[in-house]
């Protein structure tokens, strides 16, 4: 069996990796296995996000601050919107 084919691992990758399970949490995209959404682990994903762009201020290539700052932007609406709907899954 052939072992599979992970994408480079580099700033832009982390990053989609955490917003990635920022949707997760916030209802947007299926939870693994096991878990449900949970909108405080969004919240914090978020958070995350902030720190990052935060501590590497300055030391980003155009794309990563951009892909950086409209998820963000898109993220942070999501969750307004989530929250005042009564959390993940909320009619």
């Amino acid at each position: 069996m052939s072992e599979p084919v992970l994408p480079k691992l580099d700033f832009s990758t982390f990053v989609l990796g955490i917003i990635g399970t920022a949707y997760v949490h916030l209802g947007d995209a299926p939870p693994p296995e096991g878990t449900e959404p949970e909108l405080e682990f969004a919240r914090q994903n978020i958070d995350l996000l902030e720190l990052l762009q935060q501590k590497t201020k300055g030391n980003l290539s155009g794309d990563e601050e951009r892909l950086l700052a409209q998820a963000l932007s898109d993220l942070r609406a999501r969750y307004i919107e989530v929250e005042r709907r009564g959390g993940p899954g909320a009619a």
